[in-house]
């Protein structure tokens, strides 16, 4: 290694191992100017600085730590260079990480100065946020589609550019450019533009014919089969893999029929005798789910379709009882077996609190709740419980301190934790804090739940008319 590339490692290793010590004091804002210095001497390295920078941004979200102000993003949103450029984005979204764009423009500055690591795995990371959103964004999609292409990862940018052509189906450009890129990747895989030997490109045209089959916006029965069968294969050659049973689980399950679905909770369920890993089971539970609320739901809409239909509400009812003990089975067996997962203690709590057991939902919810994604949603569910149970005044509490943590005063869960916490006024018999409350509520969302009715009921049991 020459000596400059060695003292510039040294220097970034010193200045991460200082970040990490102030991330353990809390001390959020300087270990993020630490991991941004060290990145400077190392701006690829992913393992020891993007990665615990990534983290120590979940731990900070909380009212103590503020998002960017004007001035920072102001400043933050240039740079002379691609490094500078990536530094900034970084800097904006370790303070700000639900803050999509940040990720983008991080990822863009990525690509442009040649940080190949990095803009692989924030790629990811947008690509896993986006794909969990309610609304997701296809010009983010193609974002993706041009950053996995420039990486070589050509699976992922036609994966990418078919979510993009799914939100815009009447794009023609949007269509015949997908068809051009299925083209080009295909052309890659199998080295025509390359000066590589022809008769390898033979070689791997079954390969490209697969590709080619991915291309497809909706994957054909035909490739579902062949996934399958691909699958197989995988298991054949090296079934210790645990990669390549779930790779055919999943296969089989895509073929969406009872019996392939049935195949594949089988062998999940058969590698867990075997083996004894919970993962196997853990995975053949979320089969049996969704495959139960499928039924759930065709059995719901004969219904809606024929509401007299006796037969059709005593199998709703029936599959309806089914699904919650499945569910509430399947998240007990993950909180035994992954004691320290919190997002299992989160859904198992969510279960318990549908079958109206509060005592054992609480302390789930307050271990959930030291997930910095999961706070806000946790506190919501221990202020009900406590409504539920009759302790107001800690209901009151809890809302109250989960207002104060959440930012943002009138989106959904903002909505939600007021509402909650104007009917535990209510319960409690405090009609004039339980009327401001739906009163805002009402000013920012008219037709929010019942909270204009509510507000005209209060307002009609004051013995005088409210002056307002």
């Amino acid at each position: 290694m020459p000596a400059e590339d060695s003292q510039a490692a040294a220097k970034a290793k010193a200045f991460f191992d200082k970040a990490s010590k102030l991330a353990e004091t809390k001390n959020f804002d300087y270990a993020i100017d630490m991991y941004l210095q060290g990145l400077r001497y190392a701006p690829d390295a992913l393992i020891e600085g993007h990665l615990p920078l990534a983290e120590l941004a979940l731990h900070r979200q909380g009212p103590d730590n503020k998002k960017p102000s004007m001035m920072e993003r102001v400043k933050r949103m240039r740079g002379k260079t691609p490094l500078e450029q990536m530094l900034n984005a970084e800097f904006l979204f370790a303070k700000d990480p639900d803050h999509l764009p940040y990720a983008e423009a991080m990822l863009k500055s990525a690509l442009a100065g040649g940080y190949d690591k990095t803009a692989g795995w924030i790629a990811n990371l947008i690509f896993q946020t986006i794909n969990a959103t309610s609304n997701p964004s296809a010009q983010t999609y193609l974002l993706l589609k041009d950053a996995y292409s420039s990486l070589g990862q050509f699976d992922k940018a036609i994966a990418a550019i078919q979510r993009a052509v799914r939100l815009r189906p009447d794009d023609g450009a949007l269509a015949d450019e997908f068809k051009n890129l299925s083209a080009e990747l295909t052309m890659a895989r199998g080295k025509y533009n390359t000066d590589g030997d022809f008769r390898e490109s033979i070689k791997d045209r079954e390969g490209q014919e697969k590709l080619q089959a991915q291309a497809g916006i909706i994957k054909t029965e035909d490739y579902r089969v062949k996934a399958v069968e691909d699958a197989r294969k995988k298991v054949a050659q090296n079934s210790e893999l645990p990669a390549n049973i779930f790779e055919l689980a999943d296969a089989l399950s895509g073929l969406e029929t009872d019996q392939a679905e049935n195949d594949a909770i089988a062998l999940l369920e058969n590698t867990y005798k075997t083996r004894s890993d919970f993962s196997f089971k853990r995975r053949a539970g979320l089969l049996k789910i969704n495959q139960l609320k499928r039924k759930l739901k065709e059995a719901k809409a004969a219904l809606n379709t024929n509401p007299g239909d006796a037969q059709a509400k005593d199998l709703t009812e029936q599959l309806s009882a089914q699904l919650n003990s499945m569910e509430l089975e399947h998240y007990n067996l993950c909180v035994q077996n992954y004691p320290t997962d919190l997002g299992a203690k989160y859904e198992y709590a969510i279960r318990l609190v549908r079958n109206e057991q509060y005592n054992e939902a609480i302390p789930l919810f307050q271990e959930a709740q030291k997930d910095p994604r999961r706070k806000i949603a946790a506190l919501n569910k221990i202020g009900f419980c406590f409504s539920m149970k009759g302790w107001l005044t800690d209901a009151i509490d809890v809302f109250s301190k989960a207002i104060d943590s959440h930012e943002i005063k009138y989106d959904a869960i903002g909505k939600e934790l007021r509402y909650n916490l104007a009917r535990a006024y209510e319960q409690q018999g405090d009609t004039d804090k339980a009327m401001e409350i739906y009163r805002k509520i009402a000013q920012s969302d008219f037709a929010y739940k019942d909270v204009s009715q509510r507000v005209d009921k209060l307002r009609n049991e004051k013995t005088k008319p409210d002056s307002q």
